[in-house]
């Protein structure tokens, strides 16, 4: 396996079927060269359609399975960057696109979780209940059932881009999304 995704997101990874593969890949991602985009459903509408965010992430000092947003200065954290675009928005969620510059450990879900609109469904960094929105009974019912559609945080590797070892062709594969994703946008849209 030439890299990870997080723990219950979905969507597409790179396996190599030798060694030499695998170091020329894994290059490949340790040179940031690699194209990656994500589509995520996130709580709250953001306030700006399109934009960047950059810190330093590490490891969560009161709770070391969680990854945090440190201080400019902490050198212990490593730069962390995500560019995104709102593709969707709907009464209490959005739907984005991401596109990594990095790739650190939980970078999506930390970022979004910082900026107060946690991935939907994200049990870690508190995506499973609402964020940035106006409650009404209506939306508790609402978002009780959707919850119950999206065990799992929202989150899908959607497109996967690099150069082929051995052919220097560029490759890019794309995954729709899966269908628990694709329920919650088809309730909201309703």
């Amino acid at each position: 396996i030439v890299h990870r995704l997080d723990k219950d997101t979905s969507g597409l990874i790179v396996v190599a079927k030798d060694e030499v593969t695998h170091r020329k890949l894994s290059e490949q991602f340790y040179h940031h060269t690699i194209k990656r985009e994500y589509n995520a459903i996130v709580w709250g509408k953001l306030k700006k359609k399109i934009g960047e965010i950059s810190n330093r992430l590490g490891r969560d000092k009161r709770d070391r399975k969680k990854v945090a947003v440190l201080k400019d200065d902490d050198e212990t954290g490593k730069i962390a960057i995500t560019n995104y675009e709102v593709l969707e928005e709907y009464d209490f969620l959005s739907l984005i696109k991401l596109n990594l510059k990095t790739g650190r450990t939980h970078q999506i879900r930390v970022h979004l979780a910082n900026l107060r609109h946690p991935v939907f469904g994200d049990e870690t960094y508190g995506g499973r209940e609402p964020h940035s929105i106006n409650l009404t009974s209506n939306i508790k019912a609402q978002i009780k059932n959707l919850l119950t559609e999206m065990p799992r945080q929202a989150l899908h590797a959607k497109l996967l881009g690099f150069i082929h070892p051995q052919t220097k062709k560029e490759m890019l594969f794309e995954s729709e999304l899966p269908d628990a994703m694709m329920r919650v946008l088809n309730r909201i849209k309703d």
